[in-house]
């Protein structure tokens, strides 16, 4: 069950968000104030803290830097009355996920909820991983990137999913001038179109139905730092102009106002599709394409970097293997591992070790023990000639058909993300779920 502790020194609030996020399936535990939520942190250790941030014993900013000095992924939402741009940009500077400006309504906080969590448990495992590796083309990618940190130059990072583009923009980053100030990620796959274009530019009170409040955009909250822009050839044709005006004038209009906005900042766009292939569709348009691609970046596949598999595997199994306890990895698992195509990339290996890990009898991980229930055998299912589009789509069909075509249930098999299974679905046709058996 998800799991999130609210935190809000007014009874009435802190009650309102109990039972909104409850009825939603989250297992709730409240605190009426800044030093409560710190013990019940400790307690529970929950992914997900939602806090109000001013309180009559403390502020939800000092509630955040907290829970998050004990358990650095710990994803946090502030809500707050009294926005304001200066307050925005300081929590997101100090790691909020998102900030919400009271009243906010059951569907926006469940919503957000819902994203920063996943966008955490996507990003936590790999962590530590980011930078590990010693393939050529690997390290190649990284040097490049650490020149294009020098610049102030927008950049283009195109690879699949569960490579690390998004950790990989976060070190950019980092080794930039720019490191002192903000880093603000938003995921264009992650909003309806209409709320995509307020959470990017933000609004003006009464700008639409439901905006009691005024509310800065990601571009305002970047000012004098980093945008990243994630998953980006998802955006919307129609808001595509938009984005280039920001992009070429740096100055943007917010939902509802009457003047433009100036902004100083450096946008890192990624993607796990070929934005060239879509201009050439017409489903993105040229021009921005051409003005994000200032400085082109990839990283490599997993597939494509095998050397690093057993380094990658290792760490995992290190950092999921229960306190106490020494776990190794036979050279027979070593091999096998190595023989996998991973779709998913690091982020499915991580799942597949902590997999591993939680089912293992000894100490030692043999062959075939981090593979999910029902899953085909690497060595069985992909044996021969066959292209690695062709057994790719096998997996992925598999999957899909041991599932009813369920798409989260294949995604848990794979151990892959859930953007992953929809994306591989789109691109190699598959059917939809009514085109499977149930089981």
């Amino acid at each position: 069950m998800k799991r999130v502790l609210v935190v809000d020194d007014e009874a009435l609030m802190r009650t309102a968000l109990e039972t909104t996020l409850a009825r939603r399936g989250w297992q709730v535990q409240t605190a009426a104030g800044a030093g409560e939520a710190l013990v019940r942190f400790r307690l529970m250790r929950p992914p997900l803290v939602i806090t109000d941030v001013r309180m009559a014993d403390g502020s939800g900013l000092d509630v955040m830097r907290e829970v998050r000095r004990v358990v650095p992924g710990t994803a946090v939402i502030l809500l707050t009355a009294f926005a304001s741009v200066a307050q925005a940009v300081e929590a997101m500077k100090d790691g909020a996920c998102d900030y919400l400006v009271k009243p906010v309504s059951g569907e926006q906080l469940e919503a957000a909820a819902e994203r920063v969590l996943a966008g955490t448990q996507a990003i936590v495992p790999e962590t530590e991983a980011a930078l590990i590796g010693e393939a050529p083309n690997f390290l190649a990618a990284l040097e490049r990137a650490r020149l294009a940190a020098a610049s102030d130059a927008d950049i283009l990072m195109e690879a699949e999913s569960g490579t690390g583009k998004e950790l990989v923009a976060r070190r950019i980053h980092a080794w930039s001038a720019r490191a002192r100030r903000p880093l603000v990620a938003v995921n264009c796959a992650a909003f309806p179109e209409a709320l995509l274009e307020s959470e990017l530019f933000g609004h003006t009170k009464g700008a639409f139905t439901g905006a009691a409040a005024a509310k800065p955009g990601k571009f305002e909250l970047a000012d004098g730092g980093t945008l990243l822009l994630d998953e980006v050839g998802e955006m919307p044709l129609t808001l595509q102009p938009k984005l280039l005006r920001v992009l070429q004038e740096r100055e943007f209009d917010r939902l509802g106002g009457t003047r433009a906005v100036r902004v100083e900042l450096r946008v890192i766009a990624t993607t796990n599709r070929s934005l060239e292939k879509m201009v050439g569709e017409g489903r993105f348009r040229s021009d921005l394409y051409y003005r994000l691609n200032v400085i082109p970046l990839s990283l490599p596949p997993l597939r494509e970097r095998r050397a690093d598999i057993g380094r990658l595997a290792r760490h995992f199994l290190r950092l999921y293997q229960p306190a106490g306890r020494e776990m190794s990895l036979s050279p027979a698992a070593v091999r096998e591992l190595e023989r996998h195509s991973w779709p998913g990339n690091v982020r499915e290996l991580a799942n597949a070790m902590r997999r591993a890990v939680a089912l293992a009898a000894g100490d030692e991980i043999g062959p075939g023990q981090w593979q999910a229930p029902g899953a085909a055998r690497t060595e069985d299912s992909l044996a021969g000639s066959v292209t690695l589009e062709a057994a790719e789509r096998l997996l992925f069909t598999r999957a899909l058909e041991a599932t009813g075509g369920n798409r989260s249930h294949a995604a848990a098999q794979l151990g892959v993300s859930l953007r992953t299974v929809r994306n591989k679905i789109r691109e190699y046709g598959l059917p939809p779920r009514s085109g499977y058996a149930h089981s």
